[in-house]
Parts: C-alpha cells; sequence; structure tokens
C-alpha cells in the first residue's frame, strides 16, 4: 500500500510538473507593449540620472582646469618672489654678511623662524614684504592643489557613475527592442498606426483652442519646439538634431535667450510652480511622475509638446496619456 501511494503521489507530481514546464503562450501585441513602455520609462528615469552626472562631469573638468591653471600662474609668480627675493640676498651678500632672508631659505622650518628670529629687524621693509608674500603664495598654492585633488577624486567617481548609466540605458533599450522584434509585422503596423493616429488627435487638440503664453520668452521658447516636432528622440541629446525629454526643453529655452538647467528635476526649480492644469500657460514646463523623470512643454487644451522615448519623435500628446501623472507646471 505504502509503495503504491508513493508511486501515485509521485505520478501525480511529474504530471504537474509536466504541466507547468508546458510552453507559454505567446505574449499578446498589447501585452508586448505594456512591458516595453514600462522598459523606456526606466530607461527615460536612467537617462535623467546619466544626463545629471554628464553635466557633473562637464562642471568639474571646467573647474579642474581652472585651478590648474591658477596653480601654474601661481607658481611662476612664486619663483618669481623667490628670484627677487634671492637678487636682493645675492647684492647683501657681495656687499658683506649673510643676509637673513638666506638663513630663511636654509632654515628647516621657514614659519618657525620668522615667528622666532629676533634679526628680523635687520631686513629691510621691502624683503620682509617679499617674504610674507612668499608665504602667503605657498599657502594658496598648497590649497589650490588640495582642492584640484579632491575635484579629480570626484572626477574619477562620476565617470564612473556615468558609465554606470549609460549602461542601465542601453540595456533597459536593448531588452524593450528585443520584445518588440517578437511581433509580428503585422502586429508592430498595428502599433505604429495606433501612435500615429494618437499624435495627430492631440496635435488637433492643441491648435483647437487659443491658450495664452506665459510670456514672449514662453511663447518664444514654444515656437522653437514646435519647429522641431518631427525630430528624432535620442537619450542624452540636447539638439538641434535630436533630443531627449530635458535636452528639448533647454534648447526651446536657450533659443529665447533663457538659461534653464539640463535634468528635468533641476527644471523644477527654473520658476513659479503651478498645481492645476486649467492654470497652465503655452510655453510652461510641465512635470509627470513621481520622481519628475519627464517634462515637455505645455501646448494647450491639455497637450504638451515634448520628447517621449526612444523610437519615438518630437510630437503633441495628451497630458492623459503620457504614462505617469502630472504632477506640476513651471511657469519660467
Amino acid at each position: 500500500m505504502t509503495v503504491l501511494t508513493t508511486a501515485a503521489a509521485a505520478a501525480v507530481v511529474m504530471s504537474s510538473q509536466a504541466a507547468n514546464a508546458a510552453p507559454s503562450e505567446k505574449p499578446s501585441k498589447d501585452e508586448v507593449k505594456a512591458k516595453v513602455d514600462k522598459l523606456y520609462e526606466q530607461a527615460e528615469q536612467a537617462t535623467e540620472k546619466y544626463n545629471g552626472a554628464k553635466e557633473k562631469q562637464e562642471k568639474l573638468q571646467k573647474e579642474i582646469s581652472t585651478l590648474q591653471d591658477n596653480v601654474a600662474k601661481g607658481q611662476q609668480e612664486l619663483n618669481d618672489l623667490r628670484d627677487g627675493l634671492g637678487s636682493m640676498a645675492s647684492a647683501q651678500y657681495r656687499s658683506g654678511g649673510i643676509d637673513p632672508s638666506v638663513q630663511l631659505f636654509l632654515s628647516a622650518d621657514p614659519d618657525d623662524y620668522l615667528d622666532k628670529a629676533s634679526t628680523l629687524d635687520q631686513l629691510s621693509a621691502q624683503q620682509v614684504d617679499s617674504l610674507k608674500k612668499i608665504q602667503e603664495k605657498q599657502r594658496e598654492l598648497a590649497q589650490q592643489r588640495a582642492e584640484a585633488a579632491e575635484k579629480l577624486k570626484d572626477l574619477s567617481s562620476t565617470r564612473a557613475e556615468l558609465g554606470k548609466k549609460k549602461e542601465e540605458v542601453q540595456g533597459k533599450l536593448a531588452s524593450a527592442q528585443k520584445l518588440l522584434n517578437s511581433l509580428t509585422a503585422a502586429e508592430k503596423a498595428q502599433l505604429a498606426d495606433e501612435q500615429n493616429r494618437a499624435t495627430r488627435a492631440s496635435e488637433r487638440d492643441a491648435l483647437s483652442v487659443n491658450v495664452p503664453a506665459g510670456s514672449g520668452r514662453a511663447a518664444a521658447a514654444f515656437a522653437a519646439a514646435q519647429s522641431k516636432l518631427g525630430t528624432p528622440y535620442v537619450y542624452g541629446a540636447t539638439g538641434p538634431s535630436s533630443f531627449d525629454c530635458s535636452g528639448l526643453t533647454s534648447w526651446a529655452y536657450a533659443q529665447a535667450g533663457v538659461g534653464i538647467p539640463r535634468t528635468s528635476e533641476a527644471q523644477t526649480g527654473a520658476g513659479t510652480k503651478i498645481y492645476s492644469v486649467d492654470q497652465l500657460k503655452v510655453g510652461d514646463l510641465v512635470f509627470f511622475f513621481n520622481d519628475l523623470h519627464h517634462v515637455g512643454l505645455y501646448a494647450g487644451n491639455g497637450q504638451i509638446i515634448h520628447a517621449p522615448r526612444t523610437g519615438t519623435v518630437v510630437r503633441y500628446e495628451s497630458m492623459n496619456t503620457i504614462g505617469g501623472p502630472f504632477m506640476f507646471g513651471v511657469r519660467v
């Protein structure tokens, strides 16, 4: 009985495992689209982090370059001061005696020498001034060198972060493309047609009402974005031939003579926040998702102009179809 019962139980388990191991059905077009949209959202999140790291890298490189230039100039000034003091000491040596400034150079601790040497009174006012300038310049150079070393260390870690975020973006995009490749040609055509119809409907809605622009500059920024309708999305791009979401908004405002930050999160601080869609005006920045990783320009009637994601172009789109909640607008 025990043997028979065990055998029967094993047969049930094996049958269950076989059923579970059966090949799953091919995901539907809508299921693939949902997964792809999620991957694109994650890629855009990583893109904004990538943009932030890239902006930080560029800023650090400029600061380091400035510091290195200052150190080089400071070293030359220090050399000139030492040469001048050495000339004075040589002149006094030729006239008799060893100048106290020479003793200072030979001292193991120049600061201690200056603090304690009673012979300081024997130095000329010009020599005392030169010695003080040398000390100040030495301290300044040491501080600048230390600051440059810290920034170089920060730059190294920023570059590592940049590479990591780039790999993350590329990984998400590759996964999305793999899913899209699993669709049939007919399914791909259906998806493209749905996207085109949604874009045309959003464009009609945006142009059907006359919403006042927030300012002359907001209108100019909006017009600049309009001029790029149909331009492809490329992560990390800031125009003029391709854009990501914050790349488009920062470029558009730059054409209006207004500098705003590079990343979507930083752009939230570019002006006054507006929490009601009814109070938005054409050209206002509009932000989506809880982490604020997507931004566009308000186009009126609940529509925006934006650079959505990889595989799309700059276009009009309803705020209701972005895929994440509207958080607030910003009037620059």
